[in-house]
């Protein structure tokens, strides 16, 4: 999802400077520097990055008991390990709560 976001925000920066000028281009990309270093704006990111983490332990934990033997021996396996620890949002990927 991040990298879709970016590719996005990318693109229309790039084709909205292009056909404005450095110039504009300059204060569009001013503006959203603006936009992402909001408290309000960096707050509710970090609350949707949280509750996506929080749906996906609860999805994974649905699917395990749900699908069970019947999942691949690597995903069965990769579930019981979230479903194991104290704090399931801490996590291998670098993506755990902060």
């Amino acid at each position: 999802m991040r990298k879709l976001t970016f590719i996005t925000g990318a693109a229309v920066g790039f084709v909205l400077g292009a056909r404005a000028g450095r110039g504009c281009y300059d204060r569009i990309a001013a503006s959203a520097r603006r936009v992402a270093e909001n408290p309000a704006v960096r707050n509710s990111v970090e609350t949707a990055a949280h509750n996506g983490r929080e749906a996906a332990v609860r999805a994974g934990h649905a699917v395990a008991d749900r699908a069970g033997d019947r999942l691949p021996g690597s995903l069965s396996q990769k579930l019981r390990s979230v479903q194991g620890r104290q704090n399931p949002l801490d996590d291998d990927w670098g993506s755990g709560a902060a």
